[in-house]
């Protein structure tokens, strides 16, 4: 299958985005392709980039996996960029069709990206800065850019609804470019309720000027999206090939950010990135700075962060900050009230799927990095499956001291008689604590990826860790398991956060095991 660069740029962007709603519902090929009607072979070769997939292959995978149309929208992508790519390119200012920096002749490399974001009277302004460099032999007229917003990363539906409800514009970014001093006009391509694709043209109220060949010249442009817009991440990815990147983020000193980056692409894992950001402390503002020499191609730089602290006034009104329950959303955290959380998980059968196995516990334990990195969990934390929306048999527990134990298909095969009572609180409503009794100690039953099956005993605090993900992976909350008429304690009022459970034999009482 012989493709120009730009649709195989979009069935890059198509592939990544199915192979990461797979795993994320803890799937194989081959059980897709059952689920979509399809065969394995093709589900196969779509995700090896050698078969493009159909309308109806798209329609079926964003359905099964719950995608909120997120699947559909990239095949969208890849059919309208594949249409225009085997058809003549559009008059000079007709419809912006294919991409000019793809057409025979034009060969565009970056030769720096320096990409700044700062947060300011509640919005985030972007700026971006590029010193391109057209080492072909015709000139290039136009730069494809792109602005995305997502309010609830990891949670698409949720997404969809809200900007359909309230949908990001092109006034309200109030979209400005310039190829040295001289204004770029633009053409809108794509104008989605949260996903813009412009083209910036080197020209303005007719004047044109072209990068020729052999030409380096820097181009800037900015944006601005409303804070109820945004989301807390920004992510740049490298579609054309470039020496290097420099980010920086510029915050509020007074809302103590935290930040931390991730690195993906279409054949690798999330990964964190391999140095952490510098920090540099200016009176009211903290900078955050990260750079890399010749990112690969397709990779796709992703930064995360929140804040730790109330806003200053004129940052952001009370009213607009988000609860602990939201801020889990935020990183992808299932809610209440989610089916999900209410059914029983299904085991892994293995080790045949342990493949799948090993990329769900992989989502899990980036997902626990994140939420640890905005939260003390002093007494430690856990995160089943269910809860980032994958009904599969697996958590993972990370213990007061750091250490993390991952569990697959486990279950309670034997408790102490002796119980206790301790607050607990869970990611899943996490605006409440509610006092939970169980036992002091369990044994635990679980698997390897490679099949062995392993006892475990767990005792005090730890024992009250994983039993408490067990119950996730059963479909069951704690708060099943609070006497009737018990009234769940809003953690405004709650005092045990930073501080450890306590054990005591006089907090103990008997019960048949």
């Amino acid at each position: 299958m012989e493709l120009d660069d730009a649709t195989r740029e979009a069935v890059a962007a198509f592939v990544a985005e199915l192979r990461h709603r797979r795993e994320v519902a803890g799937l194989s090929q081959k059980a897709l392709a059952k689920l979509v009607g399809y065969t394995p072979s093709y589900v196969s070769k779509v995700e090896g980039g050698v078969l493009l997939p159909s309308r109806e292959f798209a329609e079926g995978a964003d359905q099964s996996l719950q995608a909120g149309r997120a699947i559909v929208h990239r095949w969208q992508d890849l059919h309208t960029t594949h249409l225009a790519a085997t058809t003549a390119p559009a008059p000079r200012h007709g419809p912006a069709v294919g991409d000019p920096q793809s057409w025979p002749g034009t060969e565009v490399v970056v030769e720096h990206e320096m990409a700044r974001l700062t947060y300011r009277d509640g919005a985030f302004h972007t700026e971006v800065r590029r010193q391109l460099h057209n080492r072909g032999d015709q000139p290039v007229t136009r730069y494809l850019i792109r602005i995305s917003v997502d309010r609830f990363p990891g949670d698409p539906a949720a997404s969809n609804a809200y900007y359909r409800e309230d949908p990001l514009t092109m006034a309200e970014t109030r979209l400005a470019a310039y190829c040295l001093d001289e204004r770029m006009d633009h053409h809108v391509q794509h104008d989605r309720d949260a996903f813009k694709e412009i083209w910036l043209l080197f020209e303005n109220g007719g004047r044109r000027f072209p990068l020729y060949p052999g030409d380096r010249r820097w181009i800037t442009y900015s944006y601005s999206v409303p804070e109820r817009k945004w989301g807390p991440w920004w992510q740049r990815a490298i579609r054309l090939p470039t020496r290097r990147l420099t980010l920086a983020l510029d915050f509020p000193a007074a809302l103590r950010p935290v930040v931390w980056g991730l690195r993906s692409s279409m054949s690798a894992e999330p990964s964190p990135f391999p140095r952490d950001f510098s920090r540099d402390d200016r009176g009211d503002r903290v900078v955050f700075g990260w750079s890399t020499e010749n990112p690969p191609l397709h990779a796709r730089y992703r930064i995360e962060w929140t804040f730790k602290a109330a806003p200053r006034r004129g940052d952001r009104s009370d009213e607009d900050m988000p609860t602990p329950s939201q801020r889990m959303i935020e990183l992808g955290i299932a809610q209440e009230g989610a089916p999900v959380l209410g059914e029983r998980a299904a085991p892994f059968a293995l080790p045949d799927e342990a493949d799948d196995a090993r990329r769900v516990v992989a989502h899990l334990l980036a997902t626990m990095a994140r939420v640890a990195a905005v939260h003390l969990f002093a007494k430690g934390m856990g995160l089943a499956a269910p809860q980032v929306g994958i009904g599969r048999s697996a958590a993972v527990v990370r213990t007061p001291d750091g250490t993390e134990l991952v569990l697959l298909n486990p279950r309670v095969i034997d408790e102490s008689r002796e119980t206790d009572e301790q607050y607990e609180g869970c990611l899943s409503f996490f605006d409440v604590r509610g006092l939970v009794r169980r036992p002091v100690r369990i044994e635990v039953a679980h698997q390897e990826v490679d099949g062995q099956t392993v006892i475990t005993e767990f005792r005090d605090g730890l024992a009250r860790l994983v039993a408490h993900e067990i119950d996730h992976l059963e479909g069951r909350l704690y708060r099943d398991r609070m006497p009737p008429g018990a009234e769940l304690v809003p953690v405004s009022r709650y005092r045990g956060t930073g501080t450890s459970w306590s054990y005591r034999t006089s907090d103990r009482t008997d019960r048949p095991g």
